[in-house]
């Protein structure tokens, strides 16, 4: 269906990240865990609302470019019309959402929106910077989950939200260069900030925060304070599906040409999505 592909609900995945500060943080209670979904459902409305905006200023590039031009607001499948009243509600949706749970929640999705007005308008086109922000996206959501429900956030949560977001931004990066490079595609219709990106560049981006997401979330598992809130030292068993997953990314980067896409890689490599799901179990199992 037209709408559900301007939507990109493959993308919801992403969202996940609210979640991690009530599993973290023992916050299980019915009232946590509801508003942490009523958070999750805020940033699903408002990040297809992103989608529908940039699909709206694009429209006529989009059509111009060769896979693109598929998509419902370039392929007319849907109206420009249509499309402004869909953003229009998503945006009220999204709002009314996230001051359902608090004000901090509201900030965190109302900022979420207008950095990526900005961010479309004219960051993407700054070289690193425009990762960051990428990343600043994601630490929004799990501030959302923390801070936004009254939970205190961890200091290592951050830290490793920031490393692996930062490792995916950059994996992606370096994906668009190589489809770039494979196919031969016309360069006028590549991200301009590709033009100040190298692969050696990227590799050393990669490199390092790969290794900072696995030594961060290593060092998150076994301190003081974290064997403390759960009464365990198991976390560190999780540790293996952390380092697997990383290189399992690597390996679909580099050799099937994949990672422009995180959301649809994760829900189509089989290898990725059982490594998710039992790092997912293994952490329940440790922290119930």
């Amino acid at each position: 269906m037209p709408i559900v592909k301007i939507l990109r609900p493959h993308q919801y995945i992403k969202n996940g990240f609210v979640l991690i500060g009530p599993l973290f943080s023992h916050q299980w209670t019915l009232m946590t865990l509801s508003q942490a979904l009523l958070a999750f459902l805020a940033f699903c409305c408002i990040a297809s609302a992103v989608y529908v905006l940039n699909d709206i200023v694009d429209i006529e590039a989009d059509r111009e470019h060769p896979v693109k031009r598929y998509r419902p607001l370039p392929s007319r499948e849907i109206s420009l019309t249509s499309a402004k009243w869909l953003l229009a509600i998503l945006v009220i949706a999204a709002l009314l959402l996230s001051l359902s749970v608090s004000h901090w929640v509201l900030i965190f999705v109302a900022t979420y929106f207008f950095m990526n007005i900005v961010y479309s308008w004219k960051l993407k086109h700054i070289v690193i910077l425009d990762v960051f922000i990428i990343s600043a996206g994601f630490m929004l959501r799990i501030l959302a989950g923390t801070v936004g429900l009254g939970i205190t956030p961890s200091e290592w949560l951050l830290l490793c939200g920031l490393m692996v977001t930062l490792f995916l931004g950059f994996t992606k990066r370096r994906a668009e260069l190589l489809m770039l490079e494979s196919t031969k595609a016309n360069e006028s219709l590549a991200r301009r900030v590709l033009d100040d990106y190298s692969p050696a560049m990227l590799e050393q981006f990669i490199a390092v925060t790969a290794a900072c997401t696995i030594i961060s979330y290593g060092l998150y598992t076994v301190s003081s304070t974290t064997v403390a809130l759960h009464g365990s030292t198991d976390l560190i068993y999780t540790l293996p599906f952390v380092v697997y997953g990383i290189f399992r990314y690597l390996f679909l980067l580099h050799h099937r040409e994949k990672g422009d896409d995180t959301a649809k890689e994760l829900l189509t490599d089989k290898h990725l999505l059982i490594t998710v799901l039992g790092w997912v179990m293994a952490t329940l199992w440790v922290l119930a």
